[in-house]
């Protein structure tokens, strides 16, 4: 019987009669568990995809398996990145919670994805992995480090709720997905990109100056927000974020 289920559902792929995407979540490093936030599901599905949740592993065999089944990735949010070892820089004493395994799947992941075309969008953590898996280097604490640091950038209000501005570069991805030259996101970090990867630039930025977007030069469909665009879909400018999931799927 299960030989029959997956053999009626390899000839509905192959028809093309399942039009919906799969979009892979990386995972959280909670012990126990291979999970990513309701909020990232439910995001993928408003955009018309399927959600799947990738467990970690550096596993080569499997991550390239993983990849055959996806078409598009979404590096999702969570801890700290290890600085020494990712960027040569020596710990903070603001530096929060790191895990050297989820750092490590993080990285592999991104860059097995982009080598192999895939579309990748990069949230919070998501887009400091991908700053730092090219090259780039990040602001370890952003209230210590950043010169011209003036605003909140960790809100105590809901995520669906816009706390602070952003102006977007007209000439990027990130301007065609959300429609608007400046738009109020929300904000839950202390890190963020510092350095520019080689071969990306940045495509948004606060009031004070962080970088809040970057892209591929050489490729669009591989990008990041350091906010989180997976709470904005529920609030009042919903509209201008859900274009941020569409476009993985496009």
């Amino acid at each position: 019987m299960k030989k029959l289920l997956l053999l009626v559902l390899a000839v509905v792929l192959a028809s093309g009669a399942y039009a919906q995407k799969i979009v892979g979540l990386s995972s959280k490093a909670r012990a126990g568990e291979a999970a990513a936030n309701s909020t990232y599901v439910n995001a993928v599905r408003m955009a018309g995809g399927v959600p799947l949740v990738i467990p970690m592993t550096t596993d080569d065999k499997q991550i390239d398996a993983i990849l055959n089944v996806i078409d598009a990735l979404i590096m999702t949010g969570g801890e700290d990145l290890a600085p020494l070892e990712y960027y040569g820089e020596e710990p903070h004493p603001n530096l929060g919670e790191v895990v050297p395994a989820r750092d490590a799947f993080d990285v592999k992941l991104i860059k097995k994805a982009v080598a192999k075309g895939i579309p990748v969008l990069g949230i919070c953590r998501g887009v400091q992995a991908m700053n730092v898996a090219f090259g780039g280097t990040l602001y370890q604490d952003i209230p210590t480090q950043l010169p011209t640091y003036s605003i909140q950038h960790s809100q105590d209000a809901p995520g669906s709720l816009g706390t602070h501005s952003i102006t977007i570069d007209k000439n990027s991805a990130l301007y065609k997905q959300v429609g608007v030259e400046k738009v109020a996101v929300n904000s839950f970090h202390h890190q963020a990109v510092k350095d520019v990867a080689p071969g990306f630039k940045a495509t948004a930025f606060s009031k004070d100056g962080c970088i809040e977007a970057i892209e591929k030069i050489d490729n669009p469909k591989v990008w990041g927000v350091q906010f989180h665009p997976e709470h904005l879909v529920n609030g009042k400018d919903a509209k201008n974020f859900v274009g941020i999931f569409k476009a993985l799927l496009q």
